[in-house]
């Protein structure tokens, strides 16, 4: 076994680093500086009154590129960057199968939703769901689901910022961390607020180059490290590991121990690769761009930056496999999450691991901006304008209520944030996937490509994956105390109830169960309904394959 001392050129990593690593203050500088710059670039870009049009799609001012780079940077979230490279440090080929994931998640958007999306739609999904419908049970039940998405992705990556803060910032106690957190969401509001989505799309711009020019520097300073030998690396991340050994480079770490997990695979794997194409603030990206061309020329931009991101989170993970180490990884508070920072600071010091930290919460805030004007959208447009007001109210009003809802959702992510941050998150980012796979897929892909849809259909789609998926989650080993199954191990601070279990569902990801559900409660409702809207269908395929119309409703 290599020891990390064997290693050349390797800094010394300080005694104290169970708690932090690295200088605090620079961390938090670095921090500021980037806090600093985008606001300021914010202001001088994006500031100044919004028609609602403007405030929710940037009037659809972006072209392909500039959206695909800030659909990465939305994409992107801090799970992507800490907790994947964590996931392959520790268990390797499994833990690199996220990355393959998320990526040919991408594939069902650009091929199935994003083009007709962007033609159909005018500010938010409901737009489409609701458009041969009936207005008002339609877009309550879609504002219900984006809301219910956004809510536990917001939620996931709040919790998250609090949890990094011990390792990175340096921080002790609650009242620290909570602070933090209550930070977080100050700049996120602020974000929202000033810049709407012109604004909020270039802090994802910014902080996609960053991230994705840290990582390759990261993946070429560790291949350096082993004389660009990438066998050479895998083998060392090997050695450093003996508890795993070989099996760091074969499937079955955490996913083959027996059939429950295996199961469980296939269900978390369905949940990432079409809950993607139903994730309400990406959807809201191909609003972002004038032509259904740049629509799908956006996608195409992200695949490839998201593409490549994956391939060099693979060697970033062995690297910190290599060079860090299982039991230092696990040692530390983030344990997994820890795994790229503690990397950085054992390449290049306090400075890089500063950088690193500073991304990791340019991260956050990129993504948590992205979902806030995402659910203040919701709130405004499809509640308040079209269900309250019945259409009838100026554009300053509903862009003045979208501001409001951004300050309301903001208070609402911090103080989850605060309540969440010690509990165990990754059943938030899993229930966000399977709410989008389950309950608004089926409906998106049901009102596009199905003559004979209504809104019966649309309602128990929409309704029955929401709720099933929350009811399993809720009953599942990931929320209960349910002890291991026998061949695995599970670190205590995976369990959200210790000492509790109330589980009746196996898998921790109902997505098996919940997506085929939603499709059939689709297919039942429609079927069971007279309902049905021949001309709407037509008017809506024509603008689905042509995009006539849209260019209207956009100036609304």
């Amino acid at each position: 076994m290599a020891s990390l001392t064997s290693v050349p050129s390797l800094p010394a990593l300080p005694t104290e680093a169970a708690t932090s690593v690295g200088s605090p203050a620079l961390n938090i500088a670095i921090f500021a500086g980037f806090v600093i710059v985008t606001l300021v670039v914010i202001v001088k870009l994006a500031s100044g009154k919004k028609s609602a049009g403007e405030f929710y799609t940037a009037s659809g001012g972006f072209s392909g590129r500039q959206n695909g780079v800030a659909i990465a940077g939305d994409y992107l979230s801090a799970a992507s960057f800490l907790g994947i490279a964590g996931a392959i440090a520790l268990q390797g080929y499994d833990g690199f199968l996220y990355s393959i994931g998320f990526l040919v998640a991408w594939l069902v958007a650009l091929l199935l939703v994003a083009e007709l999306m962007r033609n159909t739609g005018r500010m938010t999904m409901a737009d489409v769901l609701s458009y041969r419908l009936k207005q008002r049970p339609v877009r309550i039940a879609t504002a219900t689901s984006v809301l219910a998405v956004s809510f536990f992705y917001l939620l996931a990556q709040m919790a998250g910022a609090g949890g990094l803060v011990s390792l990175l910032l340096g921080v002790k106690g609650e009242g620290a961390q909570n602070i933090v957190i209550a930070v977080v969401g100050i700049v996120m509001i602020a974000y929202v607020l000033i810049g709407g989505m012109r604004g909020t799309t270039w802090v994802q711009i910014i902080k996609a180059v960053l991230l994705i020019a840290a990582t390759a520097i990261m993946t070429v300073w560790v291949l350096g490290k082993y004389g660009f030998n990438l066998s050479g690396l895998f083998q060392a991340a090997v050695d450093n590991n003996p508890k795993v050994g070989e099996k760091l480079l074969e499937p079955g770490v955490k996913y083959g121990v027996n059939t429950t997990t295996k199961i469980d695979f296939i269900s978390l794997s369905l949940a990432l690769v079409l809950g993607t194409a139903g994730l309400p603030h990406v959807l809201q990206r191909f609003y972002t761009v004038p032509t259904s061309k740049q629509a799908r020329k956006s996608v195409e931009w992200a695949i490839w930056l998201i593409g490549g991101f994956y391939l060099l989170t693979l060697v970033v993970g062995y690297g910190a496999g290599a060079l860090v180490g299982p039991a230092e990884i696990n040692a530390a508070p983030g344990k997994a999450n820890s795994a790229a920072p503690l990397l950085a600071f054992h390449l290049g010091g306090s400075p890089f691991l500063g950088i690193v930290s500073g991304i990791a919460f340019a991260t956050i805030l990129a993504v948590v901006a992205g979902l806030t004007i995402t659910a203040s959208a919701t709130f405004a447009h499809d509640i308040y304008k079209e269900v309250i007001k019945k259409g009838q109210t100026t554009s300053d009003n509903e862009v003045r209520v979208a501001r409001m809802s951004a300050v309301a959702i903001g208070v609402i992510a911090i103080l989850g944030g605060m309540f969440a941050k010690s509990q165990n998150i990754a059943f938030l980012v899993a229930l966000a996937f399977a709410v989008a796979a389950s309950a608004n897929l089926p409906t998106i892909l049901y009102s596009l490509f199905w003559k004979r849809f209504n809104t019966r259909g649309a309602l128990w789609s929409i309704y029955g994956g929401l709720i099933s998926t929350i009811v399993l989650i809720i009953f599942s080993p990931v929320v209960s105390g349910k002890a291991p199954l026998p061949g695995t191990t599970v670190s205590p601070s995976m369990i959200t109830n210790p000492g509790i279990d109330f589980s009746w569902f196996p898998l921790d990801n109902p997505g098996l169960v919940t997506i085929p559900l939603a499709f059939f409660l689709g297919w039942l409702g429609t079927v069971t309904s007279a309902e049905h809207n021949a001309q709407k269908y037509a008017e809506m395929e024509v603008r689905s394959l042509t995009g006539h119309g849209v260019a209207k409703a956009l100036d609304h």
